[in-house]
Parts: C-alpha cells; structure tokens; sequence
C-alpha cells in the first residue's frame, strides 16, 4: 500500500475482480443481456461518436492498457455467447481481410484462455464494424495505440449452479 493523502490506496479493492473494471464498466457489463455486444476499441477508434449511438448512449473508458489486458479483464466476468459461431469478432484490415495482426492474436490468446479451448474470432470489415459497434450495448475504449485493436464481443449466459437455481 502506498499513503496518498494521508489515506492508504490498494489497487485491488475486491475480492475476484479484476482492479482494471471501473464502476461504470462492471455496471455496464452486468446491465448487458443475452446477446448483448461489448465494443473493445483502439485510440484510433471514434469511439466517442460511436458511443453515442449505443445503448448506453456515452462512453466508457479503460485508459493506458493495451487491448489484450483489458479483454482478460472483461472476460474474467463476462461468459461469451455461446449460441453464435463467433461470438467475438475482430476488425479486418483494410485490403487484407485474412492479414491477423500481433494485436488481435494476443487478444485471440486472451479468447482462448478464458474460455480453456479454441475460439477464434470472426472479422468484420472496417465500415460494417463501425454499423455494428453503433448497434452494441457499449463502447470501451482502450489505452491500445497499434491499428485495429478493435474488436466486439457478445455476451453469453452464465449456467446456474443447480438446477434449483
């Protein structure tokens, strides 16, 4: 712990959360339904404007990570869709669809380990990505500085432990 105004400051504030999940992130992520998308966006990205046109309808902000961290972060407590093929999706590069850049694989790693098996992501051409993101439930901007980290989620069900409930 450090002191910081007299008061100590821990980076880890609860118990099984990822620190990097602010309130307004969790909020959202709990709000989102079956179904719904999530919208993990580079510096590059309108992610602002695009905002705007989701659910929410304003901005959400995981500053100074890379995308990969911040998918690791978002999927600790987010299941994907699992009633879809790709339940995550990447944006293309433009003139080179099949081209994967070291961004969108280490984000493909982040995939694959939450989920303990292989997942791979869907792609989605730069201009039909902007539609899709406008249609998500929101937008996450990210500290990620190479081109098209962007990607979009979609958000699965989590099982319940007995079938009580």
């Amino acid at each position: 712990m450090a002191a910081a105004g007299g008061l100590f400051w821990e980076a880890r504030l609860l118990k099984s959360i990822d620190y990097l999940l602010n309130a307004d992130v969790l909020w959202a992520l709990r709000a989102m339904g079956h179904g719904d998308d999530v919208v993990l966006c580079d510096t590059n990205f309108p992610a602002d404007s695009v905002a705007r046109q989701t659910a929410i309808g304003r901005l959400l902000r995981i500053d100074g990570v890379n995308a990969p961290r911040v998918a690791r972060a978002v999927l600790s407590v987010m299941p994907l869709d699992s009633f879809v093929e790709h339940p995550a999706r990447r944006m293309e590069v433009v003139g080179k669809p099949a081209e994967i850049p070291a961004v969108q694989q280490e984000v493909q790693a982040e995939i694959d380990k939450a989920e303990g098996r292989s997942s791979p992501m869907g792609s989605v051409e730069r201009y039909a990505f902007y539609d899709l993101a406008k249609k998500a439930y929101c937008v996450i901007a990210t500290g990620e500085t190479r081109f098209y980290g962007c990607f979009v989620f979609k958000k699965g069900v989590i099982p319940p432990k007995s079938p009580q409930g």
